[in-house]
């Protein structure tokens, strides 16, 4: 499992040791990455099949999108870690478990997506400059690109990297 190249290319801003959520962990590969760069890892999916709990994986099974609590109330990480989703209500649940000096690693899908097949629906799809009005006023911006990508596979995405103040 490779992990994203938005993610392994600013994975070293987060301190060694650092505890990681994995939200949408999926399959697990940023899960893997971080817990093999020595992190503890909470993964957080509705499907956990494909994950595996070890003494450095937490592994939490949670529908995000159903209305229940969040599934990590009153826990802080160094680090939180989103990769190809987007479910706009988590935004200040994602912020809140972001200790001061934590890193943000997001990359997901844009507008003009719906060229290359899914996601397509607004809902599923970021807004031109949509992180970073987010992240304004909150974090302190490494890198920001919003861009077509080749690989894996054609699509529109946006990704930062950013410090919270």
């Amino acid at each position: 499992m490779i992990p994203s190249s938005w993610i392994a290319t600013w994975a070293g801003l987060i301190p060694p040791g650092a505890p990681i959520l994995d939200l949408a962990a999926g399959n697990g590969r940023h899960t893997a990455y971080f817990a093999s760069r020595g992190h503890r890892v909470t993964a957080v999916d509705r499907d956990v099949s494909a994950l595996v709990a070890s003494d450095t994986v937490e592994v939490v099974a949670a529908d995000l999108e159903d209305g229940s609590p969040w599934p990590l109330a009153g826990r802080r990480f160094g680090a939180i870690v989103v990769t190809n989703y987007l479910h706009r209500p988590l935004f200040p649940a994602l912020f809140a478990a972001l200790q001061p000096g934590g890193i943000l690693l997001y990359e997901t899908f844009m507008e003009g997506n719906e060229r290359f097949g899914k996601p397509s629906r607004p809902d599923f799809l970021l807004k031109d400059g949509e992180l970073l009005d987010l992240v304004r006023g909150r974090f302190s911006v490494t890198a920001y690109e919003a861009r077509m990508i080749s690989q894996p596979k054609m699509a529109m995405v946006q990704r930062i990297a950013a410090r919270r103040l």
